[in-house]
């Protein structure tokens, strides 16, 4: 008998631009699409419970830097996905004039006003439409809207928006489910714990069986030493067969002949007999060719050359 005489609860709109409220009984609040990020997704996921997990990694790249929180709801065969700051809302609201306590649910608008068959004027500067199933915000110069957004008897949606600091007014919860749920994640992370733990002693075991088979050292800093190490020895190593490769394949007269060679800290000494004077120019070519870096002098018919790793 007493449910017939239900207290009406008005429903307001309210955007980052709106002016200030004057609230005396409780109220439903529609956020602005200005409020929040949304997308449209199709995931090969039939269970809601599975998308909500894995909606910071699909905003990852997305968001400003900031803390958020995240929501979904499931429309037709896809899913709309949302981000949000708890905080900024909040802040926001009391601005406005809206005081937590008169606050009877929170709601996206991208839910509430998707039914909208025309553009719809916000304030006298922007308008609310849909597009591709989008709830979207647009300067009202784009548009020939002339009707203003009326929320006051539209019929909301059971999505309602948790936000964290005063969860309690807009979806409150028995204490016995809430210690229900903690009891159950505390089962859930206490068998993941152990699994880890599981993991993790198999990956030492591997870790020590390499170490041992491959003599390693016992550290991976001592390990990334040797390995630095081992890749200067491996370039000195290449730039010196490439150095020999191109003095042995270098051109030479008949009486022109490799006299000396030798290599000796990080330099690579030769000398050559048999040139006259001047017949070191087309060496110099050469060895200038590839790019060698070299230092060289003439002296009674022998060329010495000196060559820097």
């Amino acid at each position: 008998m007493f449910g017939k005489f239900k207290k009406q609860v008005d429903t307001i709109f309210v955007d980052s631009n709106s002016p200030a409220f004057h609230i005396e009984s409780s109220v439903n609040v529609i956020l602005s699409p200005s409020l929040y990020w949304v997308k449209k997704i199709s995931l090969p996921i039939k269970s809601l419970r599975e998308v909500k997990a894995l909606l910071e990694s699909l905003f990852e790249d997305t968001l400003p830097e900031g803390r958020y929180s995240y929501e979904a709801y499931k429309f037709n065969d896809e899913y709309f996905i949302f981000a949000y700051k708890d905080k900024y809302i909040l802040d926001l609201l009391a601005q406005k004039g809206i005081p937590a306590s008169k606050i009877n649910g929170v709601y996206f608008a991208q839910n509430e006003l998707l039914h909208l068959d025309e553009a719809k004027k916000i304030d006298e500067n922007e308008v609310i439409v849909v597009k591709d199933d989008m709830l979207i915000l647009l300067p009202k110069k784009f548009t020939s809207a002339q009707n203003m957004l009326n929320v006051k008897d539209i019929k909301l949606s059971k999505h309602r928006v948790t936000l964290k600091q005063f969860g309690h007014i807009i979806n409150e919860k028995s204490l016995y489910t809430i210690m229900a749920l903690f009891v159950v994640l505390l089962l859930l992370v206490s068998t993941q714990y152990m699994i880890t733990l599981n993991k993790i002693d198999k990956l030492q075991a591997q870790k020590d069986n390499t170490f041992s088979k491959y003599s390693l050292k016992p550290t991976m800093m001592q390990n990334r030493s040797l390995l630095k190490g081992y890749k200067e020895s491996y370039n000195r190593q290449i730039e010196l067969r490439n150095i020999i490769a191109v003095v042995l394949n270098m051109p030479l007269k008949p009486t022109q002949k490799i006299k000396f060679i030798s290599y000796e800290n990080r330099k690579f000494t030769l000398s050559y007999s048999g040139l006259k004077k001047g017949d070191e120019h087309y060496i110099e070519r050469y060895f200038s060719a590839k790019n060698l870096n070299y230092s060289a002098k003439y002296n009674k018919n022998i060329w010495y050359v000196e060559i820097k790793l």
